[in-house]
């Protein structure tokens, strides 16, 4: 039996393998996962000109290289806004799509609570380097919810280049078009997961709107104890990786069925789980 095989993208934080490590030892040898760096951070400062573009064509490059002609895709905050760019320009190269809290999902009619989250978004870059990290992480949770301490000893040589990587994407969010037809149009399986104490105006909405406006075949998961910033591919890593092999084994099934799904509670699922 062939291997599953996906390309896993991280957020504009953590390094693909140590975001992704925990994860990749659950799912076992059955599942051939390539953790991908961004294209954002191959040096000391970001591309010039880069937008999320820059890191669908590395994707595109990765699984060329892979000899992958079609594969899971699977992408968390920043990378899960990759991940959304690439479904729309590149669906016919996927076999399902797995979101784990995108960062964003395309510049549309959104909620009050929503606008004015990315007014603060916005305000950021105003804020000094010791202050610009914590107000970022402060956004994605809910009031109450508690960070995770820093790591003990000086921050890994990395770290250095996070907040001008955080800015680039909040730059290209501004202005990219993440066509909505197109996405509408994706026909394979998404899976979102979203975490229970994560910011509901942030990565609540976007999955009530994914699952009421894009996707025929999605399929929410919630982990009620989690937020943006303790995600479970890290935290709860086993059960994340069973409902990830259950996802891309319907999505082969179907897929050589010529079948999609369709789940149409899924967006009441939505609506009650922040």
């Amino acid at each position: 039996m062939d291997r599953i095989r996906t390309i896993l993208l991280p957020g504009s934080i953590l390094p693909a393998q140590p975001a992704y490590e925990a994860l990749i030892q659950a799912l076992g040898p059955e599942v051939q996962a390539v953790a991908k760096d961004l294209d954002l951070y191959a040096g000391d400062e970001p591309p010039p000109g880069w937008t999320l573009d820059t890191e669908v064509a590395g994707v595109l490059r990765q699984a060329d290289a892979l000899g992958w002609e079609t594969f899971h895709l699977v992408g968390y905050s920043g990378g899960g806004a990759v991940a959304l760019a690439f479904a729309a320009r590149h669906p016919d190269r996927l076999l399902s799509l797995a979101l784990l809290e995108p960062a964003w999902a395309g510049n549309w009619d959104w909620s009050p609570g929503h606008a004015e989250l990315w007014k603060k978004y916005g305000q950021l870059e105003a804020l000094p380097p010791e202050q610009f990290l914590p107000a970022f992480i402060r956004l994605g949770v809910k009031p109450d919810a508690v960070l995770p301490p820093p790591p003990p000893g000086p921050p890994p040589p990395w770290m250095a280049k996070r907040p001008a990587g955080i800015k680039a994407f909040l730059r290209s969010f501004k202005d990219y078009d993440l066509e909505r037809e197109r996405l509408a149009a994706f026909p394979r399986p998404v899976f979102y997961a979203l975490g229970g104490l994560s910011n509901p105006d942030a990565y609540g909405e976007i999955a009530s709107r994914l699952a009421r406006v894009f996707f025929p075949d999605f399929h929410l998961e919630v982990f009620p104890k989690r937020h943006h910033f303790d995600p479970p591919h890290r935290i709860e890593p086993g059960r994340l990786a069973e409902l990830l092999r259950r996802h891309w084994e319907q999505a082969e099934a179907s897929n050589a069925a010529g079948q999609v799904a369709i789940h149409p509670s899924s967006a009441e699922i939505v609506g009650g789980a922040v």
